[in-house]
C-alpha cells in the first residue's frame, strides 16, 4: 500500500468520525433541546452549508480518486502531513467534549432555544466559541493531511462569516442572559483562552 493510499484512508477515517460525532450530538439537541426563540439566521446557515459543500467536494474527490483533484494538491513533506493527521485526530475528542458540555443548547443558527442555559463548563470555561476554534484547527489538520490547498483557501470565507456571526450570536446571548453573559465575556476569550 503506497503512502498516498494510507493518507486517504486516515483522512477518511478522521473526517467521517468527526461528521458522525457532530451529527449525533446535533440530532440529539434537535430532539431534546426545545423550540428556538426565533428563526433568525436560517438564511446564513444555508449560505454557510453551501460554502462548506463547495469547500469539501474536492475532499470527497480525493477520497474516491486523487487524480480527480490533482489540480488542488500541493507537495507537502510527510512529517507535515502526519502532523496534520495527529492535529485533526486530537480535535475529535475536543469536539465531542464541547458537544457534551453544551448539550441540547447547540443550534445551527445564532438564535437560542427557549430553554437555553448558559454553559460555562467544559471548554466553555475558557472559550466562548470552542466549536469554531476546534473546527478551525481541525480544518487546518485535514488540509495538511490531504495536502489539498483548496481546503485551506476555501475555508477562509466560511470562517470570516462565522467570525462575523459570533457578534450577533453574543448579542442574542446578552439579550437572553444579561449581566451573567457580560461577566462571562470578561473572564473568557472568544476563540482562545484569556490569560490576563
Amino acid at each position: 500500500m503506497d503512502s498516498e493510499t494510507i493518507f486517504r484512508l486516515v483522512t477518511g477515517i478522521i473526517f467521517f468520525t468527526t461528521l458522525l460525532v457532530g451529527g449525533y450530538f446535533r440530532r440529539k439537541a434537535e430532539k431534546e433541546g426545545g423550540q428556538m426563540r426565533s428563526n433568525e439566521g436560517r438564511g446564513l446557515v444555508v449560505v454557510l452549508r453551501t460554502l462548506g459543500l463547495i469547500v469539501i467536494l474536492p475532499l470527497f474527490g480525493y477520497l474516491i480518486n486523487p487524480q480527480w483533484v490533482a489540480w488542488a494538491q500541493m507537495p507537502l513533506p510527510i512529517w507535515l502531513r502526519w502532523s496534520g493527521a495527529v492535529t485533526a485526530a486530537l480535535m475529535i475528542p475536543l469536539i465531542a467534549w464541547m458537544f457534551l458540555s453544551i448539550g441540547s443548547n447547540i443550534t445551527a443558527t445564532q438564535a437560542t432555544r427557549q430553554n437555553h442555559k448558559l454553559v460555562t463548563s467544559g471548554p466553555y470555561r475558557w472559550i466562548r466559541h470552542p466549536l469554531y476554534a476546534f473546527g478551525f484547527v481541525f480544518a487546518c489538520g485535514i488540509t495538511c493531511l490531504s495536502a489539498l490547498w483548496w481546503l485551506g483557501v476555501g475555508m477562509i470565507p466560511p470562517m470570516i462569516i462565522l467570525m462575523l456571526r459570533t457578534s450577533i450570536e453574543e448579542q442574542r446571548l446578552i439579550e437572553t442572559f444579561g449581566d451573567e453573559y457580560r461577566n462571562y465575556m470578561k473572564r473568557t476569550g472568544r476563540f482562545f483562552p484569556k490569560f490576563a
